[in-house]
């Protein structure tokens, strides 16, 4: 019998029969593997493990503890997710449903405009489980494009992609891929799938949203189930565990319950405002940032609100970025001005007000500017999304000599910032040049993204690349940290920028007294200061760190007799710069210590007759099992000193 040869990931060599597939191929490696492998990745292709092996190919076989193998268990969930719901709702059609960070979903539309309730979830997770317990084989199935749209001719979001020709559907000599796992059901899909049903089952639906066909606002708005799936049941609760902790730690609830922040209806979506203690945060957030950027050689600026919109036009935002800005304002008979999106157009502006030379760069100049982005409704979320939010905005203007130099600065600038607020678990992304919408000649972009990795591996920070992720204007470099429970976000971004002063015609005069193009480079590093609020929030569950709190210490007179004790104990601490109040004794001081820890104030003082007497303090420390008992005053106002000055 004729025989094949492939190479396994570690080199070694493997013989297998002709027409051998991985599922054979693992099998000759153990039953371990034949039992847990899904899917394979044959000459750095996934593959279904029933597809012949081709001789000599390199092959590697992909087990659920992979992250390939928990994508192959989500996207086959959610084929499963498919055919449940088109058995309990005749005349539904389904759309797209990827696995996803996490989980995965299903765009689906119901006859007659009808909407799932979060009630349906339930009797569609029981007909998912019928399903998987029938241990469907997934089958693969190639046809000619116009077989597939005869296929799906009763599914119109299924034709419309073939009839597209969508590359991650349709292979390139036209053929079309769909999977059967019944005798009813099949679902357009480029594939791998695990072998079968049965090899699913750790899995919950969550939530039901709505979602535009292919994202735009324009075309049907669909009904969208999401899900998490996981390779064991142990992996699936913790991970409900986590989403259970992010709900306590949910922004939008604790900055209503912190009487932090509000989103009043009248306002709209996506605009908030800021209450006495949430302000005094931020007022705390910025007043660090500023001492810090003066510290490090910035400049501070303003600009306005608006700009004409050849402002917008010579920058290139109105060509690619116009659908998140907010309409024109016709003015100034018939003049159109913008509210700003961003503010680097601005800080050129002010660099070009004037002559520059080699000798002024470079300039770094900085502002805490509030600009305005048309979310969608659908899309805003809290303080992490908004219509109107704040940037602190960096752009720093040098010649090509200075870039590695401020690159490597830039970066321990952020990082060094962000281990202030807490966070010391980074990942950087460094994202490419996009694949139609940019400008700018391709030897700059190549230039920019080579000096953006070099100060990556000069900071021997790890970071992955995301290939075409870069803005229009120029490559970047996102910032990413984990919160408290593991969740990543991303915050600070570095972009390098050939491409403005080119379309601005920005100059200086070099040492051989000829103009030059200035780099323009790009530095966002809360991201913004709402968002990076609200990321705060949520990492600290709503218990900022001393010298964030607004409050950092509540005094509780025992009785009525010891509030003049009280008030002088609320005066030396403000002496020394604490943030104090006192809560007077009206109501049981049980029922007021509970309060103020509901309140999340880091210390609870309770003062009654032999504190006054010694002058000490009862100190009931947030997340202390106990109290400390007749601590003399000044030892802790001294010590609450101590903890705001080294806990930034």
């Amino acid at each position: 019998m004729a025989e094949i040869h492939v190479t396994l990931p570690d080199g070694s060599p493997r013989d297998l029969p002709e027409g051998a597939t991985a599922a054979d191929l693992a099998a000759s490696i153990g039953k371990r593997l034949a039992k847990d492998a899904l899917v394979a990745v044959v000459d750095g292709e996934e593959r279904d493990l029933t597809v012949a092996l081709p001789d000599g190919a390199r092959v590697e076989i992909v087990t659920p503890e992979s992250d390939r193998g928990l994508l192959a268990i989500r996207h086959s969930t959610a084929h499963v997710l498919a055919q449940a719901v088109l058995s309990l709702f005749p005349g539904a059609t389904y759309a797209i449903g990827p696995a996803i960070e996490h989980g995965f979903y299903y765009d689906f539309e119901l006859p007659d405009g009808a909407t799932f309730s979060q009630d349906d979830l339930g009797r569609i997770e029981a007909k998912m489980r019928e399903i998987i317990r029938a241990n469907q084989p997934f089958e693969r199935h190639q046809v000619s494009a116009a077989e597939g749209v005869a296929l799906f001719r009763d599914h119109p979001y299924k034709r419309e992609i073939i009839e597209r020709v969508d590359a991650s559907e349709v292979s390139g000599d036209g053929a079309v891929s769909y999977y059967r796992n019944s005798d009813t059901f099949i679902d357009l899909c480029r594939g791998p799938h695990v072998p079968s049903t049965g090899r699913l089952g750790h899995f919950a639906l969550q939530r039901v949203a709505g979602a535009y066909w292919r994202g735009d606002h324009t075309r049907p708005m669909l009904q969208r189930i999401y899900g998490t799936a996981w390779a064991t049941d142990k992996q699936l609760k913790e991970h409900l565990h986590r989403l259970e902790e992010a709900e306590k730690r949910d922004h939008r609830r604790l900055a209503v319950e912190l009487d932090l922040v509000s989103w009043p209806e009248e306002l709209g979506p996506g605009l908030a405002v800021w209450h006495p203690k949430g302000a005094l945060v931020r007022k705390l957030m910025e007043d660090y940032s500023r001492t810090r950027h003066q510290a490090g050689g910035y400049d501070f600026v303003y600009s306005p609100h608006i700009a004409k919109s050849v402002l917008w036009e010579t920058s290139g935002h109105l060509d690619f970025y116009k659908d998140s800005m907010y309409p024109s304002m016709d003015l100034d008979d018939g003049v159109k001005y913008y509210p700003k999106p961003m503010n680097c157009p601005f800080h050129v502006m002010i660099y070009r007000s004037s002559q520059r030379s080699y000798r002024d760069l470079p300039l770094r100049f900085f502002e805490l500017g509030m600009v305005y982005r048309y979310e969608l409704s659908g899309a805003v979320h809290g303080l992490l999304r908004s219509r109107g939010f704040t940037q602190d905005d960096a752009h720093i203007f040098c010649t090509l000599e200075m870039i590695d130099d401020e690159l490597a600065s830039l970066l321990d600038f952020v990082l060094s910032v962000l281990r202030a607020f807490g966070f010391n678990d980074f990942q950087a992304k460094l994202s490419t040049k996009p694949v139609e919408k940019f400008v700018g000649e391709d030897s700059l972009w190549q230039l920019a993204t080579a000096g953006l990795r070099q100060s990556l591996d000069r900071a021997g920070l790890d970071y992955t690349v995301d290939e075409g992720a870069g803005a229009f204007y120029g490559p970047k470099i996102d910032i990413d940290v984990r919160d408290a429970i593991g969740r990543s976000w991303q915050l600070s971004t570095l972009q390098l920028d050939f491409n403005l002063p080119e379309r601005f015609g920005l100059e200086y005069i070099g040492p051989d007294g000829h103009a030059h193009r200035p780099v323009m480079i790009h530095r966002a590093l809360f991201g913004s200061v709402e968002r990076f609020f609200g990321v705060l929030v949520e990492h600290y569950a709503g218990a900022f760190p001393v010298w964030l709190s607004p409050v950092q210490a509540r005094v509780l007179p025992v009785a009525a007799a010891h509030e003049p004790y009280a008030q002088s104990v609320i005066e030396r601490l403000r002496a020394a710069g604490v943030r104090a109040d006192s809560d007077a004794a009206d109501e049981p001081l049980g029922k007021r210590i509970r309060k103020a820890k509901l309140e999340k104030i880091p210390y609870v003082l309770v003062v009654g007759e032999s504190d006054v007497v010694a002058t000490t303090v009862g100190v009931n420390e947030r997340g202390a099992k106990d109290p400390d008992r007749d601590v003399p005053l000044d030892s802790f106002v001294a010590r609450v000193v101590d903890d705001v000055t080294n806990m930034r």
